[in-house]
């Protein structure tokens, strides 16, 4: 199966989405590292062109950069999945998808698919939450060390809106006891704890709508109580549920709690919320929040921008 080229000699998007289908099928699972090694080599590119690298960015090659973004965006629309860390299989869609088109697959097909006009729209929020987004300019554009940094701080921005929203799904498809957990290390983090306190996750059984329990001192004089719900996009959380929360800890003499969804929240519910000290943290929040704590991910690059010290000669 030899796919065609473009003319800087790499595969093209359509081409590249239609050989991972393809070669993703041969098997139950793959590794994530053998599938693309495995997607290159059906591709039989010249030593040139198959070693290509970045210039600014030398340690991936080309090819195998274009491979890991079309297996994202078939991540995305549903036709391969990751049942667990680092392992790739074609899900049921994908095998329709294959069957139909085979190698005449486009980018069209995919990106028009429900899952990834759903995983659009989430972005689309998250910058509208974020603030205007300028992606026009390159670094070539600008003129000064403040027009360079903007540029970077816009793309770091896209890139990171582009990860929380992997990240999310990546939770739906956890179990709810992960979820869980997720949020009790989550708040832990955030300070909520202490430095001498305790967080643990409640029985399955039992919790009386309570899912974890946050003591801030040793002897537990401030407590947080944690709900979370690892509900899908299109099932808010509305205000019977809040209600009951509330009811949950004031049976146990608090007065506020944190109600963490990947969802969202009703407009009632949002208002009962107020009205009695309970924080309410949906799906896009707890995305930024485990960024900007740094939990679930890691942190790829770390880039200094330098200006000459001016001062220093005077």
């Amino acid at each position: 199966m030899i796919v065609n080229q473009n003319i800087a000699g790499m595969p093209s998007w359509d081409k590249t989405a239609a050989t991972i289908l393809a070669v993703v099928s041969e098997k139950d699972s793959w590794n994530r590292n053998e599938l693309k090694k495995r997607v290159v080599d059906e591709f039989k590119l010249p030593d040139e062109v198959r070693n290509r690298r970045y210039l600014k960015n030398p340690e991936n090659t080309i090819i195998e950069n274009r491979v890991g973004w079309s297996l994202s965006d078939l991540a995305i629309g549903g036709l391969i999945e990751r049942p667990k860390r680092g392992i790739y299989r074609i899900t049921p869609l994908g095998e329709r998808l294959r069957d139909k088109f085979g190698m005449d697959l486009t980018i069209s097909e995919v990106h028009n698919l429900p899952l990834f006009q759903e995983h659009q729209k989430e972005v689309a929020e998250r910058r509208k939450r974020k603030g205007k987004i300028s992606m026009d300019n390159t670094i070539d554009d600008v003129e000064d060390a403040a027009d360079v940094s903007e540029v970077l701080a816009d793309k770091s921005d896209k890139y990171n809106i582009e990860v929380k929203t992997a990240l999310l799904r990546q939770i739906m498809n956890s179990e709810p006891i992960f979820f869980e957990h997720l949020v009790v290390r989550l708040l832990s983090k955030m300070g909520y704890k202490g430095p001498n306190g305790s967080a643990t996750v409640t029985p399955a059984s039992g919790d009386d709508g309570i899912d974890g329990i946050i003591n801030q001192d040793p002897l537990g004089t401030n407590t947080v109580y944690v709900q979370a719900k690892r509900y899908a996009k299109d099932n808010r959380v509305q205000r019977p549920q809040i209600q009951s929360f509330y009811g949950a800890i004031k049976g146990r003499g608090a007065e506020s709690g944190v109600f963490i969804t990947t969802s969202d929240f009703s407009r009632s519910a949002r208002e009962y919320a107020e009205n009695f000290r309970i924080v309410l943290v949906d799906g896009i929040e707890l995305t930024d929040l485990m960024l900007e704590y740094e939990v679930c991910v890691q942190v790829k690059s770390d880039y200094k921008l330098y200006e000459i010290d001016n001062d220093f000669f005077d």
